[in-house]
């Protein structure tokens, strides 16, 4: 994929990119590229993967889903947040990640870019999630942990009705079905799961969760007590 390729198949999706917005999303591409010589940001280097596998990638599971703010929790190296902004210029974005160095990086990235709709927080998800509670319309997670896991960290900074999506891949179903206890616990409903082939990276598999009340006040625990004891069937 390329600049051109990665324009048309979104506007033949119902999303137009003007020259700036295709402009932000080649100098993202070069900033990658360049701050990965110093830090591990990604092992996607070429040029053609990160138009596809990075920003075509994660734009796709957002285009129609409706929202106002959006908190990308383990934005990593900006995916899926930044792409977004830059698609969505009117809507806000908070990443949050854990990592400084990366979080230097994500700055970076916005100073250059000139974004005036997205911020970044250097917290762990659980900790940010203690002060933030019910505040978005929806959150997003990719490539950070296994979904139950992801539910209990990323649904307490939802609002109620709001939508969580986890893009996942070949081992999406397994997941879900691990994680019953998570919806449940959590008051959360799976509202649709959406399928599309990614080049020849196989399929990708994003889930999309409704909040359908307000999470208990104990959750999100402690990380040391969510991985040892997640919310899965396994655990009971």
């Amino acid at each position: 994929m390329n600049k051109e390729s990665f324009a048309r198949q979104l506007e033949e999706q119902g999303l137009s990119l003007d020259s700036n917005q295709l402009s932000q999303f080649e100098t993202y591409l070069h900033l990658i590229q360049e701050w990965n010589e110093k830090m591990n940001l990604t092992a996607i280097t070429e040029d053609s993967g990160i138009w596809e596998k990075h920003f075509y990638d994660s734009i796709v599971p957002f285009l129609h889903t409706p929202f106002e703010t959006l908190c990308d929790v383990g934005s990593g190296a900006g995916f899926p947040g930044i792409p977004l902004a830059i698609a969505w210029p009117q809507r806000q974005f908070t990443l949050v990640e854990p990592l400084q160095k990366r979080c230097r990086f994500l700055n970076e990235v916005i100073s250059v870019l000139h974004l005036h709709n997205v911020q970044v927080v250097n917290a762990r998800a659980e900790d940010y999630a203690a002060t933030h509670r019910a505040e978005f319309d929806a959150v997003s997670a990719r490539a950070v942990a296994r979904l139950s896991i992801l539910l209990e960290l990323c649904i307490p900074l939802l609002k109620d009705d709001g939508t969580f999506i986890a893009l996942k891949g070949a081992n999406a179903h397994e997941e879900l079905a691990n994680a019953a206890p998570a919806l449940k616990a959590l008051h959360v409903r799976l509202e649709r799961e959406e399928k599309f082939e990614l080049g020849n990276e196989g399929s990708r598999i994003n889930f999309y969760f409704v909040k359908t009340a307000p999470t208990p006040a104990k959750y999100p625990r402690a990380y040391g007590t969510i991985k040892k004891k997640p919310l899965e069937v396994s655990n009971g």
